[in-house]
């Protein structure tokens, strides 16, 4: 249950609007009583009264009558002003939720997350929080609501009969302090396993959505149909269970609000107060029992969603309540681009390392490469260097700091980097060039028409300056048009086009590129890397890579193997002094 506590805490926020939901929660319930009790001794007056002439005409029908009226209308209005209420306040609930989890997440390295996959991750910031909304639509409320109608329902009940009242309202107690830990009970296995089997379904569905090209190629779309078709089959079969459960504790709840009407038909039957016989307040008594079941029943529901709640908390407290491996620092002003890595040993795991004691020097305003085969640190090494990782051991400099004092901020704005996997995201050509614009606090990232227009031609898309989309909001044209989710109307030499766009729009002083051209054709390769180089001007470089395109245009080339530098150099002193360079060379065939 303490895990729950961090996330009741953030309610507090949002207490005004919770107070609403429960006190219209109360009214409802108070008003669905007080009509169907004002209802049984209406009639049960009505019909005594008829019994002579003279009683008939002395009755009072209209003042009752207009009760029931009120009464049916303020539960009616309670009702949905109530619904109105409660989800306002679990939707601004949920948004808190999200917003303190991307807080306690944004933080958070690589290092952190690894080992989590992106379905389960994405499953935890959606799903799981969504579900802990139980906490107040279905647990707080419900469960506030039917203790203060209780000690309402005491207070009226009292006026007439205070030893009745104290009967039934301490037979209400009991099964409100009782009944919600039979049900917890009951719940807990179902309810843990709905989530569990809830996640694992919605894994496997994004890990088929994403990997359907690959699962297409190696014909195992079967196999995985037979693993979406287990999983969803083991999603009913939880389900199935939370629903038997949740007709056992309905029946319960049924069977304990039976007993109080029996029991309150035998006590009120000797007589209620000082009537006796008790005439048309034994059918108030009676039905005031009968509607309690209106605020009983939703306890059912109540703590069989808990152990869902604490399962979905206990997930979600798994990624936030990490401690950040990478710290950053407070310094602001950057006095120099140049880079120094020194002695720098490091590992995904403790037993592995993947680079050994490198060194490595990037002068300001030089052009490096960096070769190797794939796997030998050059991805690892770009890493260390953006602190998505930290190294175990050696030292990072920039500018002649330890990179560890700099700012986020500032360590982001100094810093460029075109990847081999270009992210695109589902909207606009203008959205998706826009979010390489440097960021104001506080501002939306903005830039004119005329800056993008000539960033793309200046990079060859003209194309999608004059392409033009039909949406379901209307035909866009250039900046506007709709490249899809992960860019999916673009062709992969767009996409990397639309990489180095964002690289010229964001022209910070270090450029940083992780195989920017891997799997494009010899001439858009040489375009693209012509269009780098010009970027590059004036600024300090560094190029991963395992082809020797360009490589004659780089002030120094770094051969690494086994996570260490073996050799050093210009081309031309490389292809004069190093045999795996000159092995290199002749086996791309003279990609320079």
């Amino acid at each position: 249950m303490q895990l729950l506590l961090p996330f009741i805490k953030l309610f507090k926020r949002q207490w005004l609007m919770m107070s609403v939901g429960l006190l219209l929660t109360c009214t409802t319930i108070i008003a669905g009583i007080g009509l169907l009790s004002l209802s049984g001794w209406f009639l049960s007056a009505t019909a005594i009264a008829g019994l002579t002439a003279a009683t008939a005409l002395a009755f009072n029908f209209f003042t009752p009558a207009g009760g029931v009226r009120f009464l049916s209308i303020a539960r009616t209005a309670s009702r949905y002003g109530e619904r109105l209420a409660t989800h306002e306040a679990t939707f601004k609930l949920l948004t808190e939720l999200r917003v303190w989890s991307w807080k306690k997440l944004l933080p958070l390295s690589a290092s952190n997350l690894q080992g989590l996959r992106q379905g389960d991750m994405l499953n935890r910031l959606v799903a799981d929080i969504d579900t802990l909304d139980h906490l107040y639509l279905r647990l707080l409320v419900p469960m506030a609501a039917s203790l203060l109608t209780v000690v309402a329902l005491y207070a009226f009940l009292s006026w007439f009969d205070a030893s009745l009242a104290l009967s039934l309202c301490a037979l209400l107690i009991a099964a409100w302090l009782i009944l919600p830990l039979v049900f917890y009970r009951l719940g807990r296995k179902p309810g843990e396993a709905v989530v569990d089997s809830k996640r694992r379904f919605r894994v496997l569905i994004l890990d088929v959505i994403q990997g359907q090209a690959e699962l297409t190629l190696f014909s195992a779309n079967d196999r995985y149909r037979q693993k979406l078709r287990e999983a969803e089959l083991s999603l009913f079969t939880s389900q199935t269970a939370m629903a038997h459960v949740t007709g056992l504790s309905q029946a319960l709840l049924i069977m304990v609000n039976g007993a109080a009407v029996v029991m309150m038909m035998y006590f009120a039957g000797h007589g209620v107060g000082d009537s006796v016989p008790p005439g048309p307040l034994m059918a108030m008594m009676v039905f005031a029992t009968m509607a309690t079941i209106e605020m009983m029943m939703p306890i059912s529901g109540a703590f069989q969603h808990l152990s869902g709640c604490v399962l979905a908390a206990k997930r979600i407290s798994e990624v936030t309540e990490q401690t950040p491996d990478v710290v950053f620092g407070q310094e602001n002003q950057l006095e120099g681009t140049d880079i120094n890595l020194s002695n720098i040993h490091f590992g995904y795991q403790a037993d592995s390392q993947v680079l050994t004691g490198l060194n490595l020097d990037l002068p300001q305003g030089s052009k490096v490469a960096l070769l190797g085969a794939t796997g030998c640190g050059k991805s690892s090494l770009l890493s260390l260097i953006t602190r998505e990782w930290q190294p175990q051991q050696g030292q990072i400099t920039l500018g002649g700091r330890d990179i560890s004092e700099f700012d986020e901020a500032t360590l982001r704005r100094s810093m460029t980097v075109v990847s081999q996997r270009i992210h695109l995201f589902a909207g606009t050509v203008r959205d998706n060039l826009a979010i390489a614009l440097p960021y104001v606090e506080g501002q939306k990232r903005r830039a004119n028409d005329e800056q993008l227009t000539a960033v793309l031609k200046q990079v060859g898309l003209e194309v999608l300056l004059s392409s033009k989309t039909t949406t379901d909001r209307g035909e866009e044209v250039g900046l506007d048009s709709w490249i899809g989710e992960g860019g999916r109307q673009l062709s992969g030499g767009e996409q990397r086009r639309i990489g180095v766009a964002r690289a010229l729009l964001r022209d910070a002083p270090i450029l940083l590129l992780d195989e920017p051209t891997e799997g494009l054709d010899k001439r858009t390769e040489r375009e693209i890397l012509r269009l780098l180089f010009t970027l590059a001007k004036g600024k300090t470089m560094l190029m991963i890579s395992h082809r020797l395109t360009a490589m004659a245009e780089m002030d120094c080339i770094h051969m690494i193997q086994n996570g260490q530098i073996t050799d050093s150099g210009n081309h031309q002193q490389l292809m004069a002094d190093s045999a795996d360079y000159q092995s290199l060379y002749k086996h791309l065939g003279k990609e320079v």
